[in-house]
């Protein structure tokens, strides 16, 4: 897959293209199928497939500290766009002047004078354009202009609950880790840089690896779960009991996400690594003493080594 920064990066002698536009945070279930329409399209069409997203979140521009939690980072989102047989990710810079560029104008650069697109595929509740002016009855009015047809994403849902980011962030606030991963087709994924922490858990008997996480990170509810700690790019899987909190045991204040990675004894400080998420354990508690915590984490790791299936 090509990776592109901005349109403008589209190579002289572009022929045409398929084209889905969005956000695409989390590259869940929904985004999957809106996404692997465009790529089945492209290749019965005969012409390439195109995604185009923005980095960063449009809202962070439009109403700045408005941010939502960040379900996957532009790197881990290209991975999962490209393993659905994408030809080419264009991920466009959203700045305040492009916030501001008129909805007829956002077709005609983009999709018309650089992508050329002879089809476009996007969801019901698609807007585009300065102030969100354009919608899906706009984009199909200019595509009869500039000749490209529109298309709908299928919609995704079960249960009566529709796919998006927005639910998935809801129950990954809430803890419901098991739910979010039905929704994304894979456990949620936090990623970081192991550093430093107060060394507590190794005077404890059980050591953890402290993440330092992306600002805008969608980080579980507090409580402890049960999870995979991944290194080396994902090339190395280890069982982990995973911990997000402030350690109230010990008057801790800082939030922080920790892991415990089971049978594994080294130095993982200055790694980036992963943790998936697989299912909620239990909530926060603040314990009467050092005792009755070890007791509890003794329990916690003996849980977790049956959910993952590691007795």
């Amino acid at each position: 897959m090509q990776r592109w920064r901005g349109y403008d990066a589209t190579p002289d002698g572009w022929g045409s293209s398929v084209v889905t536009i969005g956000v695409f945070d989390g590259v869940h279930r929904g985004h999957q199928a809106t996404i692997g329409h465009t790529v089945a399209r492209a290749r019965e069409l005969g012409v390439r497939s195109v995604v185009v997203t923005f980095d960063p979140h449009p809202a962070e521009v439009v109403r700045p500290g408005s941010h939502p939690a960040v379900l996957t980072e532009l790197t881990r989102k290209a991975d999962l766009i490209e393993a659905l047989g994408v030809d080419v990710l264009c991920v466009v810079p959203f700045t305040p002047e492009f916030s501001r560029l008129p909805a007829d104008a956002f077709v005609h650069d983009i999709l018309v004078e650089h992508l050329h697109a002879t089809l476009v595929v996007v969801g019901q509740n698609f807007r585009f354009g300065h102030r969100a002016a354009g919608d899906v009855a706009l984009l199909e009015e200019l595509g009869r202009t500039f000749g490209f047809a529109v298309e709908d994403a299928p919609l995704v849902a079960e249960d009566d609950t529709v796919f998006s980011s927005t639910y998935i962030r809801a129950r990954v606030d809430a803890g419901e880790v098991a739910a979010a991963a039905a929704v994304l087709g894979r456990p949620h994924r936090l990623e970081g840089v192991v550093v430093l922490g107060d060394q507590r858990g190794r005077e404890l008997g059980f050591p953890t690896a402290n993440l330092l996480c992306h600002p805008h990170a969608a980080v579980p509810a507090d409580g402890v779960y049960a999870g995979w700690f991944l290194r080396k790019e994902g090339r190395e899987r280890l069982p982990a009991a995973i911990s997000v909190g402030t350690n109230p045991t010990f008057s801790g204040r800082e939030r922080r996400v920790e892991a415990h990675v089971l049978d594994f004894s080294g130095d993982l400080y200055g790694e980036r690594v992963a943790l998936d998420f697989t299912e909620h354990v239990r909530g926060q508690v603040r314990f009467d003493g050092v005792e009755p915590l070890i007791a509890q984490m003794n329990v916690d790791v003996a849980r977790i080594r049956r959910m993952l299936g590691i007795l």
